[in-house]
């Protein structure tokens, strides 16, 4: 194994408190609401007592032939990952602990971590549904099945909450089920020569390396990445082990799941976006441990194909229903996109552990594209409804109605309390929780700030201890006032990060005009740091028009309007309904204001735009010579998208018109 990359350092969530604004708002309803409403789903729909096992199939005569009656002894049959809801749930509640301390709560996961270990076999295996539902058929399709997926978000959890509380239970759980599956799993004489279907337990894995410093949970991670898409094909041996003809797989492609082709060939992403984003972020993980140049520009290489390709200005990922992934370059549709809310957080791991691959801005900059648009749109403003896709216009659609005596218009594209398939949720809940631990990072002699946002942090720097402090009010203004506070005056360089979408801005040190050039999207301030310097970094934010690549098929003619981070769109219920005939003209005047009475806060956008109006008179269709198209003035207000949906149902865009 090669030396590792340099490695650039987090600053622990534990370090770092988010005091007001923006993310505090935000944490404050997923720690009040969002956390809470998950619980409550799970118990409702048996996520915590399958881990009871006491789902058993009542054996029956008939015939002479023993028989499996249809009815079960327990209500509720487990599903092959809902052992991963209950591991990120668990997470999520873990990072909740390490800011805001809870009692109560951290009472009732221990009740949890109870149960879930005395899900435990003997042999270590873990998974509920295939100890009480089909134990005969352990790892038999790991293809499809989940197995390595659901200990991977267990394992996250286990790491999440022994770095929150100290208590070592379900570490030592989970540490017990990895050992068990790299003694089956390897490329030694006599295992297993295969990986799972759904990419996750890559990434967790070098978690556990971390918590632990066992060196056999990196290499497990490592066999994993290096034998996807290796020949002969796992998933092929598998499928013909179980009497199935490979040709028949029902996604049709290893593409699906990125093992068409050995990980480092890979150059562009593909298949199911969810998988694609874990996937790469083990990779690039694997990658900065083992200092492997071959990977990392593989990685490289997927950023860019992502990037210039397949990426939504909402950085939502993964345009198709079908395969719940990616399609073709610049297949961006918008009221079809699926942009899972799962993919943007699956991108928000990768970007941060490219940084650490190659310390440039850009990576920062997807990320927060994706925290305050797509990420944040999984979720409803006050904390406890979920959408899984995240479209970027919404129209009423018909639907049949009682018995198909009518037809109505639904004017109801809302976010749900809970899906059969709930891994949105609880996987947005353990990202907000968490957002603290995304702020900052180190390296031997550099204090990075990626993310600007009010807080307090306590990080040693080149070995001296440093408090820093943040006051602003981003993402709706774009001046931020850090003040360091050292043990003992030294030195060491601050890198402020100059977010992409900024082209002017201003820096002063304690009042001192600074100039020094941002290189690969950071200021580096070097020097000697005091207790009390104070820095103040001011980043013009106006209203940007946005164009669409031309070959962007669904948006040629339309504009997108970005202030800052935040991405805008237009609700039917602040500019009535047609919004297709809204047109922003390119010499529109656009208003910035601050509503403090909606969604507890923020910036709106006021346009005076126009309409398209029509008299139409016939039929559908009318030869442009006799019909006049006028354009009548029309006040327009546009609000961040990830706030839609929170009022009246109706009508939705982000791409408008611009003539």
């Amino acid at each position: 194994m090669t030396s590792s990359i340099q490695q650039n350092t987090p600053v622990s969530l534990k370090n770092v408190v988010i005091d007001d604004g923006f993310w505090s708002q935000r944490q404050a309803n997923n720690r009040e609401h969002t956390l809470p409403a998950i619980k409550h789903q799970m118990e409702k729909t048996g996520r915590v007592d399958a881990w009871k096992l006491d789902y058993k199939q009542e054996q029956g005569k008939k015939d002479g032939h023993t028989s499996i009656l249809a009815q079960p002894l327990s209500k509720v049959k487990p599903h092959i990952f809902w052992d991963s809801d209950a591991g990120k749930w668990i997470e999520a509640a873990a990072y909740s602990l390490t800011t805001h301390p809870d009692a109560e709560l951290e009472s009732y996961m221990d009740s949890f971590i109870d149960l879930i270990a005395s899900a435990q076999q003997p042999d270590g295996y873990l998974n509920i549904f295939f100890t009480s539902v089909e134990p005969q058929n352990k790892f038999k399709n790991l293809r499809d099945w989940h197995e390595f997926y659901d200990a991977g978000h267990l394992t996250e959890a286990a790491v999440a909450y022994y770095e929150a509380t100290g208590k070592r239970k379900l570490l030592d759980v989970m540490c017990r089920y990895i050992d068990y599956i790299d003694s089956m799993f390897g490329a030694e004489e006599g295992k297993i020569h295969g990986y799972d279907g759904h990419p996750e337990v890559e990434l967790a894995l070098v978690r556990l390396y971390h918590a632990t410093g066992n060196q056999k949970y990196l290499n497990l991670s490592k066999y994993f990445i290096d034998e996807r898409g290796q020949q002969p094909l796992f998933f092929d041996q598998e499928a013909i082990a179980r009497g199935e003809d490979p040709k028949q797989y029902w996604a049709k492609t290893y593409r699906y799941c990125q093992a068409h082709i050995p990980v480092r060939q890979q150059d562009m992403a593909t298949g199911h976006s969810v998988r694609a984003a874990y996937l790469y972020s083990g990779m690039a993980d694997i990658a900065a441990e083992t200092g492997d140049e071959e990977l990392k520009q593989a990685c490289l290489s997927i950023w860019d194909d992502l990037n210039q390709h397949h990426l939504y200005i909402t950085g939502g990922l993964g345009p198709a229903h079908a395969n719940e992934g990616f399609t073709v370059p610049y297949d961006l549709p918008n009221e079809t996109a699926y942009a899972e809310t799962c993919a943007a957080i699956a991108l928000v791991f990768w970007a941060w552990r490219m940084f650490k691959l190659d310390p440039d801005s850009k990576y920062i900059d997807t990320m927060e594209r994706a925290l305050y648009n797509n990420v944040l749109s999984g979720v409803s403003h006050e904390g406890s409804h979920f959408f899984y896709a995240n479209p970027l216009a919404a129209f009423p659609y018909i639907t049949p109605h009682g018995n198909w005596s009518g037809i109505v218009a639904e004017r109801d594209y809302r976010r749900s309390e809970w899906f059969d398939c709930a891994c949105c949720p609880p996987n947005l809940a353990r990202l907000v929780a968490s957002v603290g631990g995304y702020i900052y990072s180190t390296d031997a002699d550099t204090l990075y700030v990626h993310l600007y946002t009010a807080n307090h942090a306590d990080i040693t720097v080149n070995n001296r201890s440093v408090k820093i402090a943040q006051q602003t009010e981003y993402p709706w203004q774009g001046q931020i006032r850090l003040q360091v506070d050292v043990d003992q005056p030294g030195r060491f360089r601050l890198g402020l990060r100059i977010p992409g979408w900024c082209r002017s801005y201003t820096l002063k040190v304690n009042g001192q005009a600074v100039t020094t050039a941002a290189t690969k999207g950071y200021v580096l301030i070097d020097r000697e740091w005091s207790s009390g310097d104070e820095i103040i970094l001011a980043l013009d934010m106006p209203v940007e028009r946005v164009l669409p690549h031309p070959q962007i098929r669904h948006d040629v003619g339309n504009i997108a309007l970005q202030r800052g981070p935040v991405v805008y769109c237009i609700e039917e219920v602040d500019n009535g309904d047609n919004l297709a005939n809204v047109i922003i003209p390119p010499d529109a005047r656009m208003i910035t204001t601050f509503e403090p009475d909606l969604f507890d806060g923020v910036s709106v956008i006021n346009i005076e735009g126009q309409r398209a109006v029509a008299d139409w008179k016939g039929g559908l269709y009318q030869p442009e010579s006799v019909q006049t198209i006028t354009r009548t003035p029309a006040a327009i207000k546009a609000i961040p998208y990830a706030f839609w949906a929170n009022r009246q149902p109706g009508e939705m865009r982000v791409w408008i018109r611009e003539n």
